[in-house]
């Protein structure tokens, strides 16, 4: 029988919902300030996006456009600009920014408690001990899904494809807290296929467009890719999303799955910020 799909963006959709209301009590409307750094036309989308969600959830958004080759100090000067801004409770720094600009640098200067991308080395620090403001919106989205379609992750094998800063270092910290028995593999893993079918949980980040085969997948596992490319001129996540449902319980496709619940869990971590 094929998996079932796991629907994020309408999953997404009704947190928004959810949300809209809980703005709606607040005193005074949560506000996300976005930095945009050059015109990469996939950035642009993301940040579109993001604005349009904050609308839609009644949360003020604002977009600062800055050239490709802006300073590095003129960012960092911006960023303690909304630090001290009391309008704004939360911070993003739309990625990937210029190679002439120190990425970590630029991440650190967020304020950690507007760090609503829950980047900032104190944050992720904090998913350690339990201390974190904010948690990584994708792996939020990923624990939130999972949530949402019953699986419960105490005790399970899970194989966590993927070691990149937005997903599988903060996903490896949050899936331990559940205390999942977990394998951290990447695309270079030797007999990857090993680990992977060894797995109750699959989540696979690398952006390796179709990595995940169906012969790599036990009989009624969870699937859920987190990763984005093309195939053959077309959005392809890291698993075989066709070949691989027939053989999985549960499978988000790519787009509509993980992506909508990165957005929905960054407005609720905006929302929380404003609360704080």
């Amino acid at each position: 029988m094929a998996g079932k799909v796991i629907d994020g963006k309408t999953i997404a959709s009704g947190i928004t919902e959810k949300l809209k209301e809980e703005v709606g009590n607040l005193p005074n409307k949560p506000g996300l300030a976005i930095l945009l750094v050059g015109e990469n036309p996939a950035s642009q989308t993301y940040v579109r996006l993001k604005m349009q969600a904050c609308e839609g959830a009644g949360i003020h958004s604002e977009k600062h456009e800055l050239p490709a080759d802006v300073a590095e100090d003129e960012l960092l000067k911006l960023i303690g600009t909304l630090n001290n801004d009391s309008s704004v409770h939360g911070i993003i720094i739309q990625m990937p920014l210029p190679s002439h600009i120190d990425t970590a640098k630029a991440v650190a200067a967020v304020d950690p408690e507007k760090d609503v991308d829950g980047f900032h080395p104190e944050n992720i620090g904090g998913l350690l001990t339990g201390t974190a403001r904010f948690e990584s919106a994708t792996s939020k989205g990923i624990i939130r899904l999972l949530d949402e379609v019953g699986i419960e992750l105490k005790g399970k094998e899970v194989c966590l494809v993927g070691w990149g800063m937005a997903v599988g270092k903060p996903l490896s910290n949050m899936l331990l807290a559940r205390d999942a028995t977990l394998t951290v593999c990447n695309e270079f893993t030797a007999d990857l296929a090993g680990h992977t079918k060894r797995a109750d949980v699959i989540i696979t980040a690398t952006g390796v467009p179709r990595l995940i085969k169906a012969d790599m997948v036990e009989e009624g596992a969870v699937v859920i890719d987190a990763g984005f490319g093309n195939y053959e001129g077309k959005p392809s996540g890291d698993a075989d999303f066709e070949a691989v449902k027939e053989k999985a319980a549960w499978i988000t496709p790519v787009p509509g799955g993980v992506g909508p619940m990165t957005i929905a869990m960054l407005l609720r971590n905006v929302v929380e910020a404003a609360k704080k």
